[in-house]
């Protein structure tokens, strides 16, 4: 039987959609999803088949339970790559609930790498992140940038999971790569999908574009003291889209044997720092909003600045970012705005 599956697991959120409907956009690979829908929607499947034409089916399954995981590869026998997105994500709600973290995060990839393994899935990607590399002393951040102390138990347990993944793999057929990417945002070009978390948002965008229709009534910033030229934090923020893109190239990276290692990391970033103030400033400018926000105290858990140096995952994958930052705020102001027609 030729292997033309991917299983996405987390497809129901937000970077998943999004890679999901980038494969059957432009491979020929089948896909499946697993998403409990803890912080996601179910409704996103629906979205994806009015943009794609293509029914994706999604296994309500809680990723620490291991016989129901299992139960998944039993039934697809075709699976040849997982991409593994689903995890708990905020920076914030780690910080105050740090086994919960723990508990999913590491429980859940351990499940998902045993059914690899006994299932002889060879080929995984790991959603990993910016987070783990802490407060560093020199920017651009690369793939050699050693690792400082993580902020939070989020970014804690996306450096354990490296850790698991390249200890396993090491005594069995799995060849994997981490994807560090930054932070994430926009939505897709039609405008029908895009970051719709189901608890209230923590991610900058989603709260500015909420904040513009008046869901929220002022937008924090956090902090105005930081060592940078607006006081507020710097973040290398990419298109969804490209960080969609990017799994499905890791993915195929892989499937063609390129790879040299069993375990690649790969950065993905603009390469530009953008802060706080101007991300707000850049929203402002595209769509013609003016934006209720306040200055406030540094949040718990997050770094001062930090953005990528991807020139790597440009060398070995052939990627690089397409969508600048006006793009980005147009397109997630978009999607808000088809969020606020389904309401009517």
């Amino acid at each position: 039987m030729e292997k033309n599956t991917i299983l996405v697991t987390g497809g129901c959120g937000y970077i998943g959609s999004h890679t999901i409907i980038e494969i059957l956009r432009n491979t020929e690979f089948k896909v499946i999803s697993v998403d409990n829908c803890l912080n996601s929607s179910p409704d996103t499947m629906e979205r994806i088949e009015k943009i794609t034409g293509v029914k994706v089916k999604n296994y309500n399954v809680d990723l620490t339970d291991k016989k129901a995981t299992l139960k998944i590869f039993e039934e697809n026998q075709d699976i040849l790559g997982v991409i593994h997105f689903a995890a708990l994500k905020a920076v914030g709600e780690s910080v105050q609930k740090p086994m919960w973290y723990y508990e999913n995060n590491m429980n859940s990839l351990l499940s998902i790498l045993n059914a690899c393994q006994r299932n002889e899935v060879n080929n995984f990607i790991f959603s990993s992140s910016c987070s783990l590399y802490g407060n560093v002393a020199q920017l651009p951040v690369d793939e050699n940038t050693p690792l400082s102390k993580t902020e939070s138990p989020y970014a804690h347990t996306k450096k354990i999971g490296e850790e698991i993944i390249e200890n396993i793999i090491h005594v069995n057929n799995i060849n994997a790569i981490a994807l560090r990417y930054f932070n994430p945002v926009g939505a897709d070009k039609t405008g029908l999908i895009g970051e719709n978390p189901i608890n209230k948002p923590s991610n900058l965008v989603p709260v500015i574009t909420q904040t513009a229709v008046g869901i929220i009534p002022k937008l924090t910033v956090f902090g105005d003291d930081y060592n940078t030229r607006d006081g507020s934090c710097i973040r290398d923020y990419i298109h969804v889209t490209d960080i969609a893109d990017a799994h499905i190239k890791a993915l195929q990276y892989l499937k063609d044997g390129k790879n040299t290692d069993k375990f690649e990391i790969f950065n993905l970033g603009t390469g530009d720092g953008v802060t706080v103030l101007e991300v707000i400033k850049a929203f402002e400018k595209v769509t013609g909003q003016k934006l209720n926000y306040e200055l406030g105290p540094k949040r718990p858990g997050d770094v001062e600045a930090i953005y990528s140096n991807s020139g790597k995952a440009e060398k070995h994958l052939g990627w690089k970012t397409k969508i600048g930052l006006d793009e980005m705020m147009a397109s997630a102001w978009k999607w808000q705005q088809t969020l606020e027609k389904e309401k009517s």
